[in-house]
């Protein structure tokens, strides 16, 4: 199959699984919801986190590589293939926390108190969590790559569901990066750092209430006095809305 074909296929199924795996981690596990509330995570309002597809593009790209480590030993080779998977997924989600929060002035996720955290992006135990994450997809997707593949070449219909899926995906990405530019000068303004699930927190309790809503919808339609006043309403409703940025000296 075409190698681009290959790498959009990975991208795909990467971000609507990771999508589903953070959906579960942060219901069931994560200590930054103690309500054990449903979190659609990501700036984007579908199901799909492109972190995770870039993330799955990676781990084939290693995995495939895994013949030309210079190591005998299997079992260290696949130790320092794993090591390898960790630190790309981590540089991955370092790259993408820094481009958001010095960009877009939106923090996604916070780290700030994990020990060893590295700017409240990266920190060792999610590193470690990485590095499990590349050792299941080792032994339980990558031998099966090459046959999904396959199937996908003599399948075409398929390709139908991945046009789709990036349609979607780039509608919804045009969208949401309007509604983080609105955001951004918000925050340039009044020099802070907006988190942003707690923003898509308190957005759901102004308009629905004690409704519970899964996929919230944020309107990058409003006027520019109506936004400032619903981000002004929001961060007083709740201190822990926005993190203070002290400028560097």
């Amino acid at each position: 199959m075409n190698f681009f074909l290959t790498l959009a296929f990975l991208f795909f199924i990467g971000s609507t699984v990771g999508w589903g795996i953070e959906v579960i981690f942060r219901r069931f596990f994560s200590g930054a919801n103690p309500e054990r509330r449903w979190i659609n995570p990501g700036f984007l309002t579908g199901p799909y986190l492109p972190l995770y597809g870039f993330g799955l593009i990676f781990l084939y790209l290693i995995a495939s590589a895994e013949a030309v480590f210079p190591i005998a030993d299997p079992v260290v080779k696949k130790l320092v293939l794993f090591l390898f998977m960790a630190a790309a997924m981590t540089l991955t989600e370092y790259v993408a926390g820094l481009i958001f929060i010095k960009k877009m002035k939106v923090k996604l996720w916070d780290y700030s108190k994990r020990k060893g955290n590295v700017q409240g992006i990266i920190c060792p135990l999610f590193s470690f969590f990485w590095a499990v994450l590349g050792a299941l997809y080792y032994f339980l997707v990558h031998p099966h790559i090459l046959d999904a593949l396959a199937w996908l070449s003599s399948n075409l219909a398929f390709s139908f569901v991945i046009g789709f899926f990036y349609g979607v995906l780039t509608l919804d990405f045009c969208r949401s990066s309007a509604l983080l530019v609105r955001i951004r000068r918000f925050a340039e303004e009044r020099e802070i750092i907006v988190r942003y699930e707690e923003l898509k927190q308190q957005i759901k309790e102004l308009r629905y209430g004690t409704k519970r809503k899964f996929f919230v919808v944020m309107s990058s339609h409003l006027s520019k006095e109506a936004f400032t006043e619903f981000m002004e309403s929001s961060r007083r409703k709740a201190e822990n809305l926005v993190e203070k940025l002290r400028p560097r000296r």
